[in-house]
């Protein structure tokens, strides 16, 4: 299958390039996190203005009615500049309250009035739903949640009575947890404690499969941008840095690092963008594409940052370096809607039935 960008589709993505190089450049992510904002205002003013939200809604809706695999296109840049603001769990949310038919909500998040952001848990029963009243009640902690300092809306598998679903929970300035510290610098995280917590069913089971189906595929592109920034960054590094009288890139073991890091981070292409593209085609083997990327991407995105650890040497290990900002933002990104041994356990109890039936699963 050709995963390769339309001319539209490399347009967008040149665009958006060009627009972080201004916005969030490296230099300007290190001030970033050396100060105490929760997210770029700037970048997150321009992102608004050229309708980024939007990309994968309907007009409608306020949306540009392009598609998933132009959205991915999006998160990918924003991972290759590791950008500190919250694109990615705002679009999840937004997609959420589609499918819920939360109409209003869609449109105050595609406008940027408001934020949203995802509290997910890799053990769903980390969050139990009762009925009292009427009324939905949430308890429990999720585990770490970003931007959640900032969140007005936060959507939360939790497990019921009658299995897991899906809720929306609405903050306010009150109810905001406070940031806690975490190596990734580039976005805030903070825990969430419900406790008899007020919150909207958004659906049942369905709602929680299409959340993580989301979720893993735009957390695998986000991943692949960063994986493919390391990658240029490394054989970079690797042409200019000399020892020995040569350019370490001459060195067969360099050489070598760097081509095991072109094929993980080609192989993460090409799992990110087939599962994007069946996100968005409503292929029924979505869900086995969403866990193959995550799957692939989680344990791609780890080696291509270790070896630009090794071949960086102890340059990439200080914090002057920027290398550590994409491998801490890749080690919550590996975690996020489950990491590879939950995607792979998840996959043979998608591909059993088929097994079992004696078709193909392939």
């Amino acid at each position: 299958m050709d995963f390769d960008l339309s001319d539209d589709q490399v347009a967008l993505r040149d665009g958006a390039r060009e627009l972080l190089d201004g916005f969030a450049s490296a230099a300007h992510v290190r001030r970033f996190t050396e100060g105490d904002a929760f997210l770029d205002e700037a970048l997150w003013t321009a992102m608004l203005d050229q309708g980024w939200l939007g990309v994968a809604f309907d007009e409608a809706d306020g949306g540009l009615d392009l598609g998933v695999v132009e959205l991915a296109v999006l998160v990918e840049e924003l991972g290759r500049h590791c950008a500190p603001v919250p694109y990615l769990p705002s679009v999840l949310v937004a997609r959420a309250a589609r499918r819920a038919g939360r109409g209003d909500d869609v449109a105050a998040l595609l406008s940027g009035a408001a934020v949203g952001t995802v509290a997910w848990s890799k053990e769903l029963d980390a969050v139990r739903a009762d009925l009292d009243g009427g009324t939905w009640r949430l308890t429990g902690r999720p585990d770490p949640v970003a931007y959640a300092v900032i969140a007005d809306f936060v959507v939360v598998p939790a497990h019921t009575a009658d299995g897991p679903a899906l809720f929306a929970v609405r903050l306010d300035a009150q109810q905001r947890p406070a940031r806690q510290s975490s190596i990734d610098l580039t976005r805030p995280l903070s825990w969430l404690d419900f406790d008899g917590t007020p919150a909207e069913q958004l659906g049942g089971a369905d709602a929680v499969s299409a959340l993580l189906d989301d979720g893993a595929t735009l957390t695998a592109a986000e991943m692949l941008g960063g994986a493919r920034a390391v990658l240029d960054m490394t054989v970079d590094y690797a042409k200019d840095r000399v020892q020995f009288g040569r350019p370490i890139g001459s060195f067969q073991a360099v050489k070598h690092r760097c081509a095991d890091m072109l094929v993980d981070v080609e192989g993460m292409h090409s799992t990110a963008y087939w599962a994007a593209w069946a996100l968005g085609a409503g292929d029924p083997d979505v869900s086995v594409a969403a866990s193959t990327a995550k799957c692939w991407a989680s344990d791609a995105s780890k080696r291509v940052m270790a070896s630009a650890l090794q071949v960086h040497g102890g340059i990439g290990f200080t914090w002057e370096h920027d290398l550590h900002f994409f491998s801490k933002r890749a080690q919550l990104d590996q975690l996020s809607f489950g990491d590879a041994t939950y995607h792979r356990v998840r996959l043979t109890q998608l591909l059993r039935p088929r097994v079992e039936a004696g078709t193909s699963v392939v």
